[in-house]
């Protein structure tokens, strides 16, 4: 089946594609407005009072805010707990509808005391998880594990037990463990320390279970055990012809060269996966009698997401084993069914689309049910995000279970026998489209029922027994609370009302959140504004826009209360208005709205980036649209470099941090979702030209600050290296910042950090920054 057509016409678009040699000019918008703010110079102690506000400084004045439990013994679960005395460890029963303290804080503090020849404090134990153990409980403090009988408040110690760690994927059962060593498939007896080889002739760039994406890669084996615990399903991942990336480090003396395996859009061949299913008898291998899959996923640019072998099940007797092949270009999933006994596959069912297609937001929501025969699929064929209920033997549509103008985010948890589903959804309630809330929906029809009655963003994690879920929330102005739910909704126990008077004591101050039109000047966009807390609204200060364009997430982020999102509220204290917003081509609205600028990543939302900051301008005199920047890091250094290329009349400074500005040179399953497969035409021009920074850069008027990773093996360095030399050729100034031997995830480093605040208080705010202020130094008060 195809989905209906994209919604959006993008051929008569009000706002036109920008070429490599032209740019984009908005109307502008007059309004009376106040003299500039402009200070001479800024001292380190204007830089101490910013990084007050920095997460690091903010997050633990805010009390009760955070319980993330850790299931035991069925649905009890444990949390850690920050309160006014320091932190406490509580366990909760919601059969029994209690709270308490998980062991006696204070015996335990005597105890480890005792043991560690240091004074330790019952509200500030120096570990920051445990296991119950007979009599007492376990837990590793100062690289050594410690077992300590609360009741006689004694403490012995060990060296810290290893364990499997990482790299080894444990059985249902907990009896064994996989793990890879020299392209092979191995598993390990947890209480005997005995190996076994289950496969034999994997070999160099064809080895069983690999974890490699390009972008990412481990040591960590991707598998799916079955339920019983004798098999599991994995693959052998084929690398063979695949292109190859190197990086250079920096050191005193011969460099290290790093080269792996890293597939482009523009290569013929890609990862592949041959799916297998190695059983434990024998051991033996059982081959699924279908062509090699295309390295790819229903969610993520991945087939392991969130660290497991995705679009992969089991049914609940081991018997059989489904799975979604995605094509290439992700415009097609099929459910298969393979009998892992003699490798058989049969095609249940398939959707194409014409951009993308997905299973849901971050998380696969198509399952199988062997016991009736049916399948539940997730589906945008209407233009929102839906569950639908097929025959798994025909594949026929039985019926459509959700409707309406509204998404079905993540389904998490099936009652089979009651035929009640549950799962989180945004855009149903009325206020902000983004929170997102719990519901349960009966498989042969009615309307959902909403569990989570707050208006607030919820977050839920299920017990897992499926019959009470732990529902906090809280908006961006709001801390929210707590509590155990059952299915129906009611409470069963109260956890916590988050408490931020400390925070709103140190100076805190609120985002502010703002509704504006996006560039068809019909629909609603949603996003955060920050301001000084000492903002004079007879003065005007510069605009600094962060963003990141998706188009797998967006700017803002989650709803929840954070007490400092990045340095939002740090760069404002500086002398700015910091502006984030949700733009078109982003997830958790609509398909067409996610789909809006497929093909065309060039365009990544900056359209509607623009014409926010315009109107917010309108509204509040005091935002200076002679003085906007723009930054951002990965695909937010792809999109800031962008807008200063193609709004340079707009965007006066940028920072560009890691950016993927052609995507022809990062990794293969990024582009050819949201751009497409790579068609070279008969003049050489490509239908990626139009997203290539490189190809803009005549067009730089302003400052821009380009850093990247010198050893970045998620986007390499060379992405930025290729605007660099077109910048050149171009004869335009730029500043150029590589960070020797630094990885992806440098955004916040203290040194970069430092940097960007200084290149806007430079170039944007008009002012001296105070010269190697040095971030985390100074005594924050």
């Amino acid at each position: 089946m195809r989905s209906a057509p994209d919604p959006l016409n993008r051929k008569s678009a009000p706002w036109p594609r920008p070429s490599a040699d032209s740019v984009i000019t908005f109307p502008s918008f007059s309004a009376q407005a106040p003299a500039p703010h402009r200070p001479q110079a800024l001292t380190a102690d204007d830089y101490a009072r910013a990084e007050r506000y920095l997460g690091q400084n903010m997050g633990s004045l805010v009390l009760g805010g955070s319980v993330r439990p850790t299931f035991f013994d069925g649905d009890r679960f444990w949390y850690r707990n920050d309160m006014a005395e320091g932190t406490e460890f509580v366990v909760v029963d919601p059969a029994r509808g209690t709270r308490a303290r998980a062991f006696d804080h204070e015996a335990v503090a005597r105890g480890l005391s005792a043991a560690m020849g240091e004074s330790v404090t019952p509200f500030d134990l120096p570990f920051n998880s445990f296991e119950y153990v007979d009599g007492g409980i376990r837990f590793t403090a100062r690289a050594r594990t410690y077992t300590c009988d609360q009741n006689a408040a004694r403490c012995t110690a060990a060296d810290r037990e290893e364990g499997l760690g990482r790299n080894f994927v444990l059985s249902p059962d907990g009896a064994k463990a996989a793990f890879t060593r020299a392209n092979n498939l191995w598993v390990k007896d947890v209480a005997t320390g005995v190996e076994t080889q289950l496969t034999a002739d994997g070999i160099e760039d064809f080895g069983y279970a690999t974890d490699n994406a390009g972008w990412t890669k481990s040591d960590r084996p991707v598998v799916l055990w079955s339920p019983d615990s004798k098999k599991i399903a994995t693959f052998q991942h084929d690398a063979r012809g695949v292109g190859e990336m190197g990086l250079v480090s920096t050191e005193a003396g011969a460099p290290r060269i790093e080269v792996w395996k890293y597939p482009l859009p523009e290569d013929t061949v890609i990862f592949r996966i041959s799916r297998v299913v190695v059983h434990l008898d024998g051991p033996r291998v059982v081959r699924l009698q279908m062509p090699p899959d295309q390295h790819r996923s229903t969610i993520c640019d991945h087939i392991s997401c969130g660290g497991t072998f995705s679009d992969v099940e089991w049914s609940h007797d081991s018997r059989e084993l489904a799975f979604v092949s995605s094509s290439r270009d992700h415009k097609e999933a099929r459910l298969r069914m393979a009998d892992p006994e003699t490798g058989a596959v049969r095609d249940v069912m398939d959707e194409r689309v014409e951009t993308f297609f997905e299973s849901g937001y971050n998380m696969v929501n198509w399952h199988v049910l062997n016991r009736t025969d049916e399948v539940l699929w997730w589906s945008q064929r209407d233009d929102w995000g839906h569950l639908y209920l097929y025959d798994l033997n025909t594949g026929a549509l039985k019926r459509q279970i959700t409707s309406g103008a509204w998404n079905v985010l993540q389904l998490r948890h099936v009652d089979e026998e009651s035929r009640t589903l549950y799962f989180t959804g945004s855009g149903r309630e009325a206020g902000d489209p983004y929170f997102e809330y719990f519901y349960s929906v009966s498989m042969d029809g009615g309307e959902p029922r909403l569990l989570t009655p707050d208006s607030a963003n919820h977050t839920i994690t299920m017990a897992p027994s499926g019959e009470y879920f732990v529902d906090a929330w809280s908006t961006p102005l709001e801390p929210g609370g707590s509590a155990v739910r059952d299915t129906r909704g009611r409470e069963v126990v109260k956890l916590e009302t988050a408490d931020i008077s400390r925070l709103v004591a140190a100076g805190w101050k609120a985002p502010i959140p703002f509704v504006t039109k996006a560039r068809d000047g019909v629909t609603d966009l949603y996003g955060l504004m920050y301001t000084p807390t000492d903002m004079d609204p007879a003065k005007k200060y510069p605009v600094v826009n962060y963003l990141y364009p998706g188009p797998q997430t967006g700017s803002v982020g989650s709803r929840s209360f954070s007490a400092a999102r990045r340095d939002h509220q740090a760069i404002a204290e500086l002398g700015f208005i910091v502006v984030e917003v949700d733009a078109m081509g982003t997830p958790k609205r609509s398909k067409s709205f996610h789909a809006a600028y497929y093909g065309n990543m060039g365009d990544n939302g900056l359209p509607d980036q623009v014409v926010t900051i315009q109107q917010l301008a309108q509204r509040n005199p005091w935002m200076d649209l002679d003085r906007v920047g723009i930054w951002g890091h990965s695909g937010g250094g792809f999109a800031s470099t962008a807008g200063i290329l193609r709004y340079p009349d707009f965007y006066k400074v940028a920072v560009s941090q890691a950016g993927n500005h052609d995507n022809r040179i990062y990794e293969d399953d990024w582009g050819e979702k949201w751009q497409g497969l790579l068609v070279t035409n008969p003049d050489g021009t490509t239908n990626y030209d139009n997203q290539a920074n490189q190809l803009l850069a005549g067009n730089l008027k302003g400052k821009l600050l380009l850093a990247h990773g010198t050893m970045d093996n998620n986007v390499p360095p060379n992405n930025t290296l290729v605007v660099v030399d077109a910048l050149i050729e171009a004869n335009k100034d730029f500043d150029l910042l590589m960070l020797p031997n630094r990885r992806h995830g440098f955004a916040y480093e203290p040194y970069m950090l430092r940097k960007r605040w200084d290149y806007f208080v430079k170039n944007l705010l008009g002012a001296e920054p105070p010269k190697e202020y040095e971030m985390g130094r100074r005594p924050i008060s």
